[in-house]
This record gives C-alpha cells, sequence and structure tokens, in this order.
C-alpha cells in the first residue's frame, strides 16, 4: 500500500503517499487500476459485455474503509460491508480487493495470527463473525470477484513488540522482527519467515473460494531518511553467493512471489495472483529500459521487487501498477507511465489493470488537474489506446462511495455503461 493519506488514518496507500509525495518531486504516490477493454459475450440481455476489470481497493488498516471504526457489532461491521459491495454493484464494478491481512493479522479464523484488531479494537479478540467468509459469499451473490488482499512482511504501524498479542508469532521469533522507522516488519532474508507469511496466507485461499490474491507495494520498506533496515546476520548467514545486499534481498522478494504462485496453482487452481506496485520500477536516467520518469522511489532500487521481471517472465497472472499521478505530471506523467507498462505486459501472459488514485480527486493539497471530475475518465480513455491495459482498479471504497466531486460518477457515465466481467 503506498501513499500515506494526510489524516491521521493510515491506508494501504496511506503509508507511502505522504512520505513519497515528498519524495516524488513534489508529487504524491502510488496506487492499483485497471484499464481496457474486449468484446465478449452477451449477457443475456441482448447487451454486448465487454471483458473489462472494474475493481476498488477495500482497505481495513487503520480502519481506512472499513469497519468504520473499531469496536462495532458484528451486525454494524457486517452492515457495513454490505453497503462497500452494493456501492461497488451501484458504479457497476465486477471485482473488489478486500484487504484481509493488513497487518500480520487476520479478517478471517486463522491457526497463524490473531485477529485483526481493526475489527473489535483488541489484536486476537474473536468478533464473533467471519468477514471473509461473509465478503466471498456476499460478492459473489452480487457478480463481484472477491480478490483476498494481504501485505506480507507488515507486523504493526509501531514500534513495541509488546503492544502485540502475547501469542503473535512476531513476539514468539523476535528474532524474524526488524524495527524501522518507527514500524515493525518482518524480515523477508528469513527463509523461515518467507515460509511462514506464505503458510499465513495459503490458509485463507485453502479455506474460502476467493477468485485472487492480491498484494499492494510493500516488500522491503520503503526507504527512510536517517534509517537503516538491520538485516546484516540474515545477508551474513544467506547472501553469500550474491553480488551485493541489494540482490540478495531482490532474490528473496522474488522467491516469496515464484513460491507464492506454485502454491496458489496447488491449492485453488483457478485462483489468480496479482500485484499492485508503487508505480514506476525505475527512471530512464537508471536504466535505458526504465520509464520517462523522474520519480523519488523505484521499485526495484528502493524496495527490491523487480516488479517488471515478474511480468516479463510470466510470474504472475495480473499487474496492476499504482499509476496514482495526473496527465502530465512532470515527475510521473500517466500519460508516460501507463505506455511504458503496456509495453511491458505486451506478448506476455500477464495482464495489466492500473491502479487509479481516485482518493486524489477533489483534494485541494493535490494539483490542480485532480480538481477536474474529468481527469480520471481521461485515464480511461487513454487506456483504450492500449489493448494490454486490461481493466482499472479505484483508491478506494470510501471514495468510491462518496465520490466528492463527481470524479467516479464521470467514469461510470464515461466508460461504465455496458456490462463487463472481468478477464479470464
Amino acid at each position: 500500500m503506498s501513499g500515506k493519506a494526510r489524516h491521521a488514518r493510515i491506508s494501504r496507500r496511506a503509508f507511502a503517499v505522504t512520505a513519497l509525495s515528498t519524495l516524488v518531486a513534489g508529487g504524491a504516490v502510488a496506487g492499483a487500476a485497471l484499464a481496457g477493454a474486449e468484446p465478449s459475450r452477451s449477457d443475456g440481455k441482448g447487451k454486448r459485455a465487454t471483458r473489462e476489470l472494474r475493481g476498488m481497493w477495500l482497505a481495513t488498516v487503520a480502519n481506512r474503509d472499513w469497519p468504520s471504526k473499531q469496536g462495532l457489532t458484528a451486525s454494524q461491521q457486517r452492515a457495513e460491508l454490505i453497503t462497500h459491495l452494493d456501492t461497488a454493484v451501484s458504479r457497476r464494478l465486477n471485482a473488489v480487493f478486500f484487504q484481509v491481512r493488513p497487518t500480520a493479522d487476520a479478517l478471517w479464523p486463522s491457526p497463524y495470527e490473531p485477529w485483526s484488531q481493526v475489527l473489535t479494537g483488541t489484536q486476537g479478540k474473536d468478533p464473533g463473525w467471519d468477514p471473509l467468509a461473509t465478503a466471498v459469499e456476499e460478492a459473489h451473490a452480487r457478480g463481484l470477484e472477491l480478490h483476498a488482499w494481504f501485505n506480507p512482511y507488515r507486523i504493526a504501524n509501531h514500534s513495541d513488540p509488546t503492544k502485540l498479542v502475547a501469542s503473535h508469532p512476531a513476539r514468539k521469533h523476535p528474532d524474524w522482527v526488524v524495527p524501522y522507522g518507527g514500524k515493525l516488519y518482518y524480515n523477508p532474508g528469513l527463509p523461515e519467515v518467507r515460509r511462514f507469511v506464505q503458510d499465513a496466507m495459503l490458509d485463507a485461499v485453502e479455506k474460502y473460494e476467493i477468485d485472487g490474491v492480491h498484494w499492494d507495494d510493500y516488500f522491503y520498506p520503503y526507504p527512510v531518511a536517517g534509517q537503516t533496515f538491520d538485516d546484516d546476520a540474515a545477508y551474513a548467514n544467506y547472501g553469500g553467493g550474491f553480488p551485493d545486499r541489494a540482490s540478495w534481498r531482490r532474490d528473496n522478494i522474488d522467491k516469496l512471489v515464484l513460491e507464492t504462485a506454485a502454491r496458489i496453482k496447488a491449492v485453488r487452481p483457478g485462483t489468480s495472483f496479482g500485484i499492485s506496485p508503487f508505480g514506476v520500477w525505475r527512471n530512464v536516467a537508471t536504466d535505458s529500459l526504465g520509464s520517462d520518469t523522474r520519480a523519488g522511489v523505484q521499485t526495484y532500487d528502493d524496495l527490491y521487487a523487480d516488479t517488471r521481471k515478474w511480468v516479463r517472465q510470466n510470474w504472475i497472472d495480473y499487474i496492476c501498477p499504482q499509476i496514482y499521478w495526473n496527465i502530465g505530471f512532470a515527475a510521473a506523467d500517466y500519460a508516460k507511465l501507463l505506455p511504458w507498462w503496456a509495453e511491458v505486459a505486451k506478448g506476455t501472459g500477464t495482464k495489466l489493470y492500473v491502479g487509479e488514485a481516485l482518493y486524489k480527486a477533489g483534494d485541494p493539497a493535490q494539483p490542480a488537474a485532480w480538481q477536474d471530475p474529468a481527469e480520471l475518465s481521461r485515464h480511461l480513455t487513454l487506456a483504450r489506446d492500449h489493448p494490454e491495459a486490461r481493466g482499472h482498479v479505484f483508491f478506494s471504497a470510501n471514495e468510491v462511495g462518496t465520490d466528492k466531486i463527481g470524479a467516479m460518477a464521470r467514469v461510470v457515465a464515461d466508460h461504465y455503461q455496458q456490462p463487463a466481467t472481468p478477464p479470464r
């Protein structure tokens, strides 16, 4: 999740947006969405349906979208969840990306990790119902795909392990934990950590008929000035075969991606696996294969995530880069990044969906382009010139509903008049 929302509540994008807005030459940060369409079949009512993903993220970290606050009753939580799903239908979306493991915890009864604090206000406390089971059932009843969204390595948005429930794996295995930038993370360099986080995520894949496994942009954490991610011991133990620490770190994330992809296919073969990275792999000034951008963060160099390789080598089913900038934004122009990603996806089996920064629409802190209700609609218009772009995902559910300046309504009016089914 990239992007710190300016208010105190942290969303997936919330972390990175604040931090990264300063890094991207006066801009803000990432997200995930989808574009493009291809004619496919009739919906049975005489209308031609298109094959296009139309999604929204439903963020739970720090109660960003849902539940609206901690400690609601099970019936109140369920009612709010249903409202979000109904809103997705009313906006003619067909997929919801539901954050079910926001901080090394769970929104289902997991044998690996505690119940999430976002539900009851107390980590580990049973909320009295199963949100993931309900989300899958109710989404499918409405014709929506339900993608379970996991964050692999983030443990907590604070740095005090004693605030975690006593049974938390991070307290049982303090050697797995790295404090960094005022937060706690699992160390991606430890094979036992990589296995554990896969087991924790795959538990949901085994138990529920989810349509997809979804990761956002957090791998190694976003850089924090003056801070060092202390993985010296792990590097000493496991990094001997690599030319440098950066190569070893990228290999750790590569292994996580490859192993998870294989395990998903073994457990539930029809389930898609996709990743929503920060929108810039590398700047062209850094690498001739990079995009014509001047971003202050590059996923390859700073998050140790070789997102381009995952697409080119067909390791994942879809990539959903968070192209969270407006058309014409100097440091990272949507109109330049979209074609770059389309070219990366071209000829591969990896679908391209585009992450859209709906949360910026009407935000007075954002550039003038985001005060125009038509900005996002123009993004989808551009995407239709790139057949590789197969849909959009909007960040995030609250804004899909509230739609401060009518930007989402404009998207629906301009692009979503015909029914659509997600690409398969």
